[in-house]
């Protein structure tokens, strides 16, 4: 898609050479979204790229994601092998369902937000707990949990002219069994319900659910619930106007899969408390 409209695009080199906000400004990292339909209010656009962001850190303490860090630099990420949870990130890559092409510009950051309730990039932060670092105009910085930067569909917390910077996953995230379940109405459809389960060690439990409610949700439990402890923990923690309606699925579907995929992956991992 051409978009028509657009006046100039600046490519900053540093964090100083970021322009002022102005109305009719939008930040630029894959464009996937961007491009894929008219833009008649955008003026400008400010390419996040040209920054040179380092797709990723390892570090002892975790690992740090740039927010243009592209799908396909995920899915190619060599991690440490006790990182046993960095398992999702394939899965959670291959849910977004894109070509190659889309792949290789798409980015972490922008499908965060982008802030669809399907966005899989969204899932796997919140199920890791992540931590968004978001630039301000003024020179600051403010960080927040990742579980709380999607506030609705295509609402995130970015106040005017914030950009997103990077996420990071602590180790102890990362090293935790996982296990992923995903459904939708077709087989290549936008997922009507995306969940992931964490376990540690010493046995604590955690759900995350997302595409089948509005905003992401993750529920924390000391020990793993039984079945219909984690039933009622769900009802409880998702009212009726908090499950998802659109042509992807009935919030009816919705909130029965959810239960279901939720005792699925408490069931996988019910054994799994390594030694």
């Amino acid at each position: 898609m051409d978009l028509n409209t657009i006046e100039t695009v600046i490519r900053p080199r540093a964090r100083a050479d970021l322009p002022d906000w102005r109305a009719g400004d939008a930040c630029l990292a894959g464009g996937t979204w961007l491009f894929s339909e008219p833009q008649p209010e955008m003026r400008r656009l400010v390419d996040l790229t040209a920054l040179g962001w380092p797709s990723h850190t390892v570090a002892a303490e975790g690992l740090t994601l740039a927010a243009t860090c592209t799908i396909a630099q995920l899915d190619r990420l060599e991690l440490p092998p006790d990182w046993i949870a960095a398992s999702l990130f394939g899965q959670c890559c291959r849910a977004l369902l894109g070509s190659f092409k889309i792949w290789n510009v798409a980015t972490v950051g922008g499908n965060l937000c982008m802030a669809l309730p399907a966005g899989p990039m969204i899932a796997l932060a919140a199920a890791l707990e992540a931590t968004c670092t978001i630039w301000a105009p003024d020179g600051t910085e403010r960080h927040l949990p990742a579980a709380d930067f999607v506030v609705g569909p295509q609402r995130n917390a970015l106040r005017p002219g914030e950009i997103l910077r990077s996420l990071f996953l602590p180790a102890a995230a990362l090293a935790r069994r996982a296990a992923f379940r995903r459904i939708s109405l077709s087989p290549n459809g936008r997922s009507g319900a995306l969940l992931i389960g964490t376990r540690g060690s010493g046995g604590a439990f955690a759900l995350t659910v997302t595409a089948s409610t509005r905003r992401p949700l993750r529920l924390a439990f000391a020990t793993l619930p039984d079945p219909d402890t984690l039933h009622r923990a769900l009802a409880d923690a998702i009212p009726d106007d908090l499950w998802y309606d659109d042509v992807h699925g009935t919030p009816d579907w919705r909130c029965h899969m959810t239960v279901h995929l939720a005792q699925e992956i408490r069931a996988a991992l019910a054994d799994e408390v390594s030694a």
